[in-house]
């Protein structure tokens, strides 16, 4: 669906289940504010769901892994190169309700530990959640959280 047609739809439903709590506030709905929140960000309902669609940005591995890849989920697809497996992995992470993209937890004791200058950067909707996670290897709760991600992340170990 195109995307200014998902956002009409998205205010109409906003206005028309009215979450537009006074009058006066359905001009905050406008096309021209509409058009400035990403698509990602819109809360619409199933029937408007976005698929599960993530970019994956990897760099630092020093290997041909390094780049941009788009994952789709449901069905598998996109750019990246183990897009099956990838989604595979988060269904799998998220089955019980966990986010796989969670930062460590805040006090968390990690080894002092480097793993390389890989970073990798996951941008996108999964599940109908606006995802933006960041990825690094310097120190054994990051590697940790990388390695747990794999297929999503490459590998890092030898080619």
């Amino acid at each position: 669906m195109p995307q200014r047609l998902l956002r009409t739809a998205a205010a109409a439903l906003t206005v028309v289940s009215g979450l537009a709590a006074a009058p006066g506030t359905a001009q905050a709905l406008d096309r021209v504010s509409l058009e400035q929140v990403p698509l990602e960000q819109l809360s619409l309902p199933p029937i408007f769901a976005v698929p599960d669609r993530l970019t994956v940005e990897v760099a630092g591995t020093g290997r041909a892994v390094d780049g941009s890849y788009r994952l789709e989920c449901g069905p598998a697809g996109g750019t990246h190169p183990e897009a099956t497996r990838a989604c595979d992995r988060l269904t799998d992470l998220s089955a019980d309700g966990s986010d796989p993209f969670a930062p460590v937890p805040s006090g968390a004791v990690c080894t002092l530990q480097h793993g390389g200058n890989a970073t990798a950067r996951i941008t996108g909707r999964w599940h109908g959640r606006y995802v933006d996670a960041e990825f690094s290897r310097t120190d054994g709760c990051e590697i940790s959280r990388w390695n747990g991600l794999v297929p999503v992340l490459p590998g890092t170990g030898p080619a």
